[in-house]
């Protein structure tokens, strides 16, 4: 490499170990957030809800994100845990997901609310179907005017292939142990039995959604019924017909929280987020497992900064000191 090139590579890295290392000063332990408002320890903590809901971890590949619903109960689970915490801001932006996964997330949200701290939605571009699920379990929903929410329904779509089969010259033979074992195969259409025992599960599955809602929502099941039919509604048609409290923006919802809390003071703590400097150290930590000695890295944030100042000083070739 040019010593020239070398030598600006070092400054910038030695530049960006310095800031991490201030970061790592002044940054209290635990603090997930990039924002703050006023003083003291008591805080508003914000979960996002962003993509698909499905059950076990979070995931992306190509077709998109897939947000797993034990992340989310974790994040639930730390902020039940701290009491400098005094109330929870959901930040949803789903189009709904499977129906296990919403509830396992209303139940852990009806228990830190059992702590007698309050929980409000705020929700953005989309939240629907289960994502309504999940913030029917609030205290309060907040959503913009051009919000798309409601999609209260249950779908359960099976494929039909045997006709594209039957061109393709494609036959199945199939050995099961019960008459209802391969239901829903794209092999076969389903008998009317079958049918029967789908349509029981989808209508005690659309009950579970009514009775969620009307659990948490002031409206009466007869109101409930007639836009429980799978329409979207907007932010403003929700309001009117009483899924949404108020019109606003997050900010608007964080303040409401406050206000609920009876905090005048708070910090904004963005639980399971990383602000950029700490994204940058995570980085920085994967570049010092490819120096030399990545065996002597502490895990303490600030001494593995300075260990890895030492090593950039260290590098063969150019000097950072002329």
């Amino acid at each position: 490499m040019d010593p020239t090139r070398k030598r600006i590579l070092v400054y910038v890295l030695a530049g960006a170990v310095v800031l991490s290392m201030l970061y790592g000063l002044t940054a209290s332990p635990g603090n997930d957030s990039g924002l703050a408002t006023g003083a003291g320890g008591d805080s508003i903590g914000i979960i996002y809800i962003e993509g698909a809901i499905a059950g076990g971890h979070s995931s992306s590949s190509l077709y998109g994100t897939t947000l797993g619903s034990d992340n989310i109960l974790a994040l639930i689970r730390e902020a039940e845990k701290d009491p400098s915490i005094r109330a929870l801001v959901l930040r949803i932006n789903s189009p709904g997901g499977t129906v296990a996964a919403a509830d396992d997330i209303a139940v852990q949200l009806q228990k830190f609310r059992r702590t007698g701290r309050t929980v409000l939605t705020s929700m953005s571009d989309v939240a629907a179907s289960g994502a309504y699920w999940v913030a029917a379990n609030t205290d309060k929903i907040w959503a913009s005017q051009g919000t798309m929410t409601g999609s209260i329904g249950v779908i359960w779509e099976i494929a039909r292939l045997e006709g594209l089969y039957k061109k393709l010259g494609i036959e199945f033979e199939v050995i099961k142990s019960g008459p209802y074992k391969d239901m829903g195969s794209p092999a076969r259409g389903l008998q009317e039995e079958e049918r029967k025992i789908l349509q029981a599960m989808v209508d005690d599955t659309y009950d579970q959604f009514i009775t969620t809602i009307l659990g948490g929502r002031k409206i009466s099941r007869e109101d409930l019924l007639k836009i429980a039919d799978g329409r979207v509604l907007t932010g403003r048609q929700a309001k009117q017909a009483g899924l949404v409290d108020e019109l606003g923006n997050m900010y608007d919802a964080i303040n409401d929280a406050a206000k609920m809390a009876g905090l005048t003071t708070f910090r904004i703590r963005e639980l399971g987020r990383l602000s950029p400097l700490e994204r940058l150290m995570n980085r920085l930590g994967e570049v010092s497992s490819a120096l030399p000695g990545a065996g002597e890295v502490t895990g303490n944030r600030v001494l593995d900064m300075v260990w890895l100042l030492r090593q950039i000083l260290m590098m063969p070739g150019e000097s950072l000191v002329r």
